[in-house]
């Protein structure tokens, strides 16, 4: 392993997780079994799943100057990721969700951004060194948009590689961000948000992965919970598309696993200079780990855990 770092421009937001048998529906409470605070949001949470595995990880966000930011800042910081790109702002609150996990392990989530927005295309420009001085740059949807653009083309004027995890789901997304885009992550929701149509079966997906494929510069990765994960990759003149299975596991707790497969995934792409395929395979190991304990980034494993 090297120092290589993996540079994370997103989000980072507070997570307030209740735990109960089954979700309300409109109009009715219901009991919850017990209740978490943790630190959260997709930029966080894939910083951390890297840090965690022994990557070099820097985030670049904003917090509100309260103490759900001063909670979240000592949170992350203690999983040594590098926390100087973090601005505190005293005009917007830190980012919250109000997370619901049912007996299933399912969730549903209510994220309100706050100072996510602050996250802007100043602060890409401010940040140029920081991308010029990384292999990886990843961004999600949970920032300004016009700021993710601008680190997108940033990074791609250095020959820096970028990952986009396109979550949550958005309609009519810029085409650009897929111009600039080296590697795209995607679940089930978000591919029928980039495509404006259902994607059902294996072969919806395997059709998907390869039209989307025709945008971006290297490699399409469409994961899909428990089921397998279908992969399109630009291989010289051809196109390699290929289904990666999913070991079956008990789970307890799906949220943030697909951060965790993002996050672990660039440490095996970055910092193990692992194979797009192989790297999968790890970070799909490592995501079916996380959804086995309770919690986002409490549940991602240390580099101890893993057996790879």
């Amino acid at each position: 392993m090297d120092d290589k770092q993996i540079l994370i421009f997103g989000s980072i937001v507070n997570d307030l997780i209740s735990y109960t048998d089954s979700f309300p529906k409109p109009g009715e409470s219901v009991r919850g079994n017990e209740f978490k605070m943790g630190s959260g949001g997709k930029g966080a949470n894939q910083a951390v799943a890297a840090a965690k595995l022994g990557s070099n990880v820097k985030i670049i966000g904003c917090v509100g100057n309260d103490i759900f930011g001063d909670y979240n800042v000592s949170n992350i910081s203690k999983y040594n990721v590098n926390v100087d790109g973090i601005k505190k702002c005293n005009d917007k609150s830190t980012g919250t969700a109000s997370i619901y996990v049912d007996k299933n392990g399912e969730n549903c989530i209510v994220v309100t951004l706050g100072a996510n927005y602050e996250v802007n295309q100043d602060t890409a420009i401010n940040s140029i060194n920081d991308i010029k001085n990384s292999s990886i740059i990843m961004i999600q949807n949970e920032i300004c948009q016009e700021g993710n653009l601008k680190a997108l083309k940033i990074a791609k004027e250095n020959n820096v590689k970028t990952l986009y995890n396109p979550a949550p789901g958005l309609p009519n997304l810029d085409k650009e961000f897929l111009e600039y885009t080296d590697i795209l992550v995607a679940n089930e929701n978000e591919t029928e948000f980039l495509l404006n149509k259902k994607v059902i079966s294996d072969n919806d997906f395997i059709d998907a992965s390869k039209k989307l494929l025709k945008h971006v510069k290297e490699a399409v990765i469409l994961t899909r919970g428990k089921h397998s994960t279908i992969v399109s990759i630009k291989n010289n003149d051809s196109i390699e598309t290929f289904t990666i299975p999913v070991s079956p596991v008990t789970a307890i707790d799906t949220t943030g696993a697909g951060d965790c497969f993002c996050g672990s995934f660039a440490h095996g792409l970055i910092t193990r200079n692992l194979s797009i395929k192989d790297s999968i395979i790890f970070a799909s190991k490592v995501a079916s780990i996380s959804v086995q304990k309770y919690g986002t980034q409490s549940s991602y494993p240390l580099k101890e855990e893993i057996d790879f």
